[in-house]
């Protein structure tokens, strides 16, 4: 099955959407990646696909990769410099697992939503939306190709 069949797409539109969202709440960036197949460490393959994505190239550092592997059952969220500058070390942990409680309900497509949406409210305290806000990445989902 094409990676992409996963969801469907009225799925797409929802995350797609949360996404939107969620970043009328900061100036952050936020994005999904899905892949079937994760091979490596799941966060060594998220920091290689941030960097492919040139996430790391927005002006406050302050880039956010949800990336996940369907087949492998893998997930992580990975935050950039910025980010990291700011927050706690467990900054991700409340997010995550309430993205995986719901994977494990079966509900990829909401985990994803509620999960962007915390992350926008999240990010919000550390980096607001200013009204010069540039969106400086895409909001669609990028796909991998295996």
């Amino acid at each position: 099955m094409n990676i992409q069949n996963y969801f469907t797409e009225e799925n797409k539109l929802q995350i797609t959407n949360a996404i939107r969202a969620a970043e009328l709440n900061t100036s952050g960036e936020i994005r999904l990646h899905i892949e079937k197949y994760c091979k490596d460490d799941v966060l060594d393959r998220a920091a290689y696909i941030f960097e492919k994505l040139k996430m790391h190239k927005t002006q406050l550092r302050n880039g956010v990769l949800f990336y996940m592997a369907l087949e492998d059952h893998k997930f992580a969220i990975l935050g950039d410099a910025g980010i990291n500058q700011q927050v706690p070390d467990d900054f991700w942990e409340e997010i995550k697992e309430t993205v995986l409680g719901k994977f494990k309900d079966g509900e990829l497509t909401e985990g994803l939503t509620k999960g962007i949406l915390m992350a926008g409210e999240q990010l919000k305290k550390h980096f607001p939306y200013q009204e010069d806000d540039v969106n400086e990445l895409s909001d669609e989902i990028s796909f991998g190709k295996n």
